[in-house]
């Protein structure tokens, strides 16, 4: 199957959800032209498609290798990953003075949507880079931007976060990585860490590790967590690369997806010889960490569209083609019958309001860069909606996909089962979805008392039309009141459906809104007009029936002891 490009769409959304041409009013933006616009667009489909595209196959089946020197990227992705760094796509918005063009950071999510929907495993690489460089932005010294910020810019060199360790999962305070000062302002690094998404491979010269460890009489917890950059080679005072500086992968997990995404343990100072340098002040980790998270939970949203996109076009495609059963007598192709329709209509507006939720978090973070206050408080309530949402919308898509295949989707040589594979764990890391909803109920709904909820609410409920989805607003509106006042447990059991709830609304808004802004009747004002419909009709009711689990205390979980769930 060929990957065809979302450009008009991606377009589309940009103009109406993002509102890019109001970013490119300010002078930061005003390179963001409607022409410079359309042509990276139009160019980075036509890249993915010829370049990336056609690897997406071997990725999985090849996948990336462990070997003695290392890890090595299947046949044909070294000369690909090149080709991006080339053509400079890795440049969209990193900023100008390291190289970049400086452009909003809503036009890197489409680029970075058609990279991942041509090859999802292969597009994790510049994703990451683009966190350790919002770090180094962030909390690094003008002499770490600018020995680093140049190669990681254009993608000469790719960039890692270094959180995860046996003990510390989700409880990031239970990291033991050590750190030891050298006596030169550097310091020493020992330690283990596991699930390094490229933590190792040979597509670039050097490797960027942001590693988040523990300086002697650190207090315990997250309050002692600092960062500190280490790179697999040293890197000269010149920018020259230097000897390897005692980073070893271990292995690399042997995954059920993503396998051209080498997933690494990583073993640092094993002879005492890895150096790091501190990023921020010691003890200033965790909030260097939460940059590069929200930056990642915003991208590993995005994955989940990019799930969605190449799903859906290989299920439209398979059912256009597929001849089985018949219509008024006559043989047809699947797409014919209700049941195959409603699975590829259910996937078309779903993969559009994960993208429209997703974009609309991204011109949040544009604006929040320009010095808005109320956009960041928006765009920190968005965040676990557009991570949990958008990838639990990758999966239902890619199951959806499978379905609509029949028994060959359960065969892999359709491919209909490697978007599944590939976006399960998108729910999963960078903060489960679970947390994801914990956080929303937690920090997210306590900013201003709720006035940050409620003014979301407030711009929903005065732009929406649909009856069922003022309902819907309604219904969240009522619920985020109670939990305000509500007990932990009782916020916590109720936390998922009303992230689902809320994120439905969400997305029922901007979809509504498109639906007002699409002109014309040719196929794609007819194909959105159809999916705003069917979302609105079928997908905000299943939503408002979350209620009752949102409104639900956690009594009953706790009814029974825990060795009752093994009867």
């Amino acid at each position: 199957m060929s990957f065809t490009p979302p450009v008009s769409e991606q377009r589309f959304v940009l103009d109406h959800i993002a509102r890019i041409g109001d970013l490119a009013e300010n002078a930061r933006f005003a390179d963001a032209t409607p022409d410079l616009i359309d042509a990276v667009l139009e160019g980075i489909g036509a890249f993915a498609a010829g370049e990336w595209a056609p690897l997406d196959r071997r990725g999985d089946e090849v996948g990336a290798k462990w070997t003695e020197d290392g890890v090595v990227m299947p046949e044909g992705f070294r000369e690909a990953y090149q080709a991006y760094v080339d053509n400079g796509w890795g440049t969209i918005s990193s900023p100008t003075e390291f190289g970049g063009q400086g452009l909003p950071v809503s036009l890197t999510a489409a680029v970075l949507e058609t990279l991942g929907a041509a090859n999802l495993g292969f597009a994790l690489a510049p994703i990451l880079t683009v966190g350790a460089i919002e770090a180094l932005m962030h909390h690094g010294s003008p002499e770490q931007q600018a020995k680093y910020l140049p190669k990681l810019a254009t993608g000469e060199w790719t960039g890692t976060m270094n959180l995860t360790e046996p003990q510390a999962g989700s409880d990031v305070g239970a990291v033991k990585t050590k750190a030891e000062p050298r006596g030169d302002g550097k310091w020493s690094i020992s330690g283990t860490k596991i699930y390094i998404s490229f933590g190792d491979h040979d597509l670039t010269d050097n490797i960027v590790h942001l590693v988040l460890a523990r300086t002697p009489d650190a207090p315990p917890g997250t309050k002692g967590l600092s960062l500190f950059l280490v790179p697999k080679f040293r890197v000269n005072e010149d920018g020259s690369i230097g000897e390897a500086n005692d980073v070893k992968v271990v292995s690399i997990e042997h995954k059920m997806g993503l396998h051209a995404s080498p997933t690494c343990v990583l073993s640092f100072g094993d002879e005492g010889e890895c150096v790091g340098e501190l990023i921020g002040p010691e003890f200033g980790g965790i909030a260097a960490m939460f940059t590069m998270m929200n930056n990642a939970r915003l991208n590993v949203g995005l994955e989940g569209v990019q799930a969605a996109e190449r799903a859906t076009q290989r299920a439209v495609d398979y059912a256009r083609d597929r001849m089985q059963g018949a219509r008024n007598k006559e043989a047809v192709a699947i797409v014919e019958h209700p049941d195959v329709r409603r699975m590829l209509m259910r996937m078309k507006a779903q993969t559009m309001a994960a993208r429209a939720l997703v974009y609309y978090a991204f011109g949040q973070l544009d604006r929040a860069g320009l010095g808005d206050g109320d956009a960041k408080k928006r765009l920190d309530l968005l965040t676990p909606l557009a991570k949990a949402h958008g990838t639990d919308i990758g999966s239902e898509v890619s199951d959806l996909g499978i379905q609509v295949h029949g028994g060959m989707g359960f065969v892999e040589e359709t491919g209909a089962a490697q978007h599944y594979r590939d976006s399960r764990v998108f729910r999963i890391y960078e903060g489960t979805n679970g947390i994801q909803a914990a956080d929303l109920v937690g920090r997210k709904l306590s900013m201003d008392g709720g006035a940050t909820l409620f003014a979301l609410i407030d711009d929903m409920r005065g732009e929406t039309q649909d009856e069922g989805l003022l309902a819907l607003i309604d219904a969240c509106e009522e619920i985020g009141r109670k939990l305000l006042d509500a007990d932990a447990d009782d916020r916590l059991a109720a936390s998922y459906p009303f992230l689902t709830m809320l994120s439905v609304a969400v997305c029922g808004w901007l979809l509504e809104r498109q639906d007002r802004a699409v002109e014309g009747d040719g196929a794609f004002a007819a194909m959105k007009r159809a999916a705003v419909a069917f979302y609105l009709g079928q997908i905000v009711p299943e939503a408002l029936g979350l209620k009752a689990a949102a409104s639900a205390r956690a009594q009953v979980l706790y009814s029974i002891g825990a060795e009752a769930f093994a009867a």
